[in-house]
């Protein structure tokens, strides 16, 4: 067998391997690179992915950036520009509420939150009313540079953030600069959208939320505006004036700040049928964050089965509801209420842990629903024993109870030194005292205006309601809130807030068990009567 020199094979070898690395090229073209033979991405699914990239690069440029912070007026404002589906403005007023315009359609919404009156102007204006007339003027002057500024400090925030995260995620200038480019040209196409589809005439017809919801009322309908101009115009001075004042009162309110651990109780009292209860105490739940409501009886007027649909609105309010019966609410009432998955109802001094407090409640003993007979004090001070009787069981057995709930305050008092606060209702008007023994009787005024009885007398009932606040550790109350809404007719609101004594700075707390105590705290009160 013939043998091949080595030589021959090296040889052989170095040619197999040139043929493997370098193809021979066809004519006419050069050699085909490597990565040639891998596929390339789809051109749509790298266009999907860079819109994605600019979008989400965008948005957090003007999270992280774009605001502007503007004087409008006696306001500090803080302006921004989001991104959004049906574009328009939204104006944020705390703790009022907002309202929403319909201004233009854009994907971006023009965000303004009123954040605090400056005191210097405020107090210039209230000082000097003639200031007002040139009011509108100012305010226009001052949205006009605000939004000027949060144009060029938007389209700066946008296009960097898409740049800086394309160049993150391609990590090639090239494609960075490109995402950039996109993101102004998107934003540009939107403020063109917004130019061409802006409608002056929006603010004729805002949609208001929170304690805002009633301004129609207060300011009138798009035609009345339209038609009485100059009316208008003097009744907006006076609303601006008066939540000027509004302001300035409630930042020297006393220094208790709840914070997120606090327990809320809305207690409300004495709704008599009136339905437009249920919507104020929708919105004072939604704005004060309320952990649960608190009903001290006569929420019917006569108590048949035929009304208890006026019950219904309850099952919607999203938090417990926790009740007592009044003298205008029957058997039927309780048992109508008792099936509704939110309700509480407690009687015969039934006890239960409600929102991290212990409830305990006794219902009115007399059901005088036609007003035919006088109330006996007997029977509410028999009642009343009965539930401070169950106060003390609850107690010897170690689940001692934090509120006490009955309709009747007489009735109520029986109950002092047996538990730290006892709540009542019936006399259609709001009461606070500290009894002999310690323990604190808040009583609450008409939460329905009085109902039907509203027009009885030359002036009708206001509305009345309270935010009870709590320590969630020791379950004691830390202050409340008095709220005063106008009665039918009337478009006045005051809020006032409250401190127990022993909340009181540089005050000691108090012992866990009731004890004498002074006469009623101090308080600060705001209102506003447009």
């Amino acid at each position: 067998m013939a043998r091949v020199p080595v030589a021959a094979l090296d040889h052989m070898l170095n040619r197999t391997k040139n043929r493997i690395r370098k193809p021979h090229p066809r004519k006419g073209t050069g050699a085909l690179p490597a990565l040639e033979l891998s596929a390339r991405p789809n051109p749509w699914v790298r266009a999907l992915g860079l819109t994605g990239v600019v979008l989400v690069g965008a948005w957090l440029g003007l999270l992280i950036v774009g605001d502007v912070r503007a004087p409008v007026g006696p306001m500090n404002t803080t302006m921004t520009l989001r991104p959004s589906l049906t574009g328009g403005t939204k104006i944020n007023v705390a703790p009022l509420g907002a309202l929403s315009l319909d201004s233009h359609i854009a994907p971006v919404r023009l965000d303004v939150s009123v954040d605090q009156l400056d005191p210097v102007r405020s107090q210039a204006l209230v000082d000097h009313p003639e200031r007002i007339a040139g009011l509108q003027d100012e305010i226009a002057r001052d949205v006009e540079h605000g939004t000027v500024d949060l144009a060029v400090r938007s389209c700066v925030a946008v296009v960097a953030g898409a740049t800086a995260l394309g160049l993150a995620v391609y990590r090639r200038p090239r494609r960075a600069l490109a995402a950039g480019g996109l993101a102004f040209t998107l934003l540009a196409a939107s403020g063109a959208t917004a130019y061409a589809t802006w409608n002056p005439e929006s603010v004729l017809e805002p949609r208001f939320s929170g304690l805002l919801s009633s301004a129609p009322s207060l300011v009138g309908n798009a035609r009345s505006i339209v038609t009485e101009f100059d009316v208008y115009q003097k009744e907006l001075a006076r609303l601006v004036t008066n939540v000027t004042k509004l302001y300035d009162v409630t930042s020297t309110l006393p220094t208790y700040q709840p914070d997120p651990s606090t327990i809320r109780v809305l207690h409300v009292s004495d709704i008599h049928l009136n339905p437009a209860s249920w919507k104020i105490i929708g919105s004072l739940v939604q704005e004060y964050k309320v952990n649960v409501i608190v009903d001290t009886g006569d929420t019917m007027d006569h108590g048949s089965a035929a009304e208890n649909g006026f019950l219904d609105p309850i099952a919607d309010l999203g938090v417990p509801y926790v009740w007592v019966r009044g003298n205008h609410d029957s058997r039927v009432t309780q048992k109508y209420l008792g099936r509704m998955k939110n309700v509480r109802v407690l009687d015969d001094g039934k006890a239960e842990s409600v929102a991290g407090l212990r409830f305990a409640g006794m219902g009115d003993p007399q059901f005088t629903p036609d007003r035919s007979g006088h109330l006996s004090d007997d029977q509410e001070r028999l009642a009343g024993d009965r539930l401070a009787s169950a106060l003390r069981d609850q107690r010897t057995a170690g689940t001692p109870v934090d509120v006490a709930l009955i309709h009747e305050p007489s009735a109520a008092r029986e109950t002092d030194g047996e538990v730290p606060l006892v709540l009542a209702g019936h006399v259609h008007h709001e009461g606070d005292e500290v009894m002999k023994r310690g323990t604190r009787l808040r009583i609450e005024g008409s939460t329905g205006g009085s109902g039907l009885r509203a027009v009885e007398h030359k002036y009708p009932a206001p509305i009345e309601a309270s935010i009870l606040y709590f320590d969630r550790d020791t379950r004691r109350l830390q202050a409340w809130d008095a709220i005063k809404l106008g009665g039918l007719g009337l478009t006045t609101a005051e809020v006032s807030r409250h401190l127990p004594e022993d909340n009181q700075p540089g005050a000691h707390p108090s012992p866990t068990n009731p004890t004498p105590s002074s006469p009623a705290s101090p308080s600060t009160s705001s209102s506003v009567s447009p």
